[in-house]
């Protein structure tokens, strides 16, 4: 169960950088509206990520929500925010994923 909590609290990470992305891209009251969308998925994703490490080891669990939070950011970047796409972009992307799961693989 923690393995969920953990991927939820990755996703949660990865909302939370959107967010600041969309902060960065507004203004007036609709940044203020995003911010607190960032502040909200923060407090989350940390909260979540305690919870899975009182079972989970920390370095395993850390590297895994970074991960989750690195590859679905850079995915919200090409999809949403127009980031650039390259082939080097993506195969950095698909080994970032390989670790994680190898990673998730070794652990005990």
């Amino acid at each position: 169960m923690n393995w969920v909590i953990l991927i939820i609290a990755g996703l949660f990470e990865v909302a939370f950088a959107s967010c600041l992305g969309k902060v960065k891209e507004t203004s007036g009251s609709v940044m203020y509206l995003w911010f607190a969308g960032f502040l909200i998925s923060l407090t989350i994703s940390m909260l979540l990520l305690i919870k899975a490490t009182q079972t989970l080891p920390i370095g395993t669990a850390y590297a895994v929500w970074t991960g989750i939070g690195a590859v679905g950011t850079a995915l919200m970047g090409i999809f949403f925010f127009k980031d650039p796409v390259s082939f080097w972009r993506i195969f950095f992307i698909v080994t970032l994923i390989g670790s994680v799961v190898g990673l998730k693989a070794v652990s005990h």
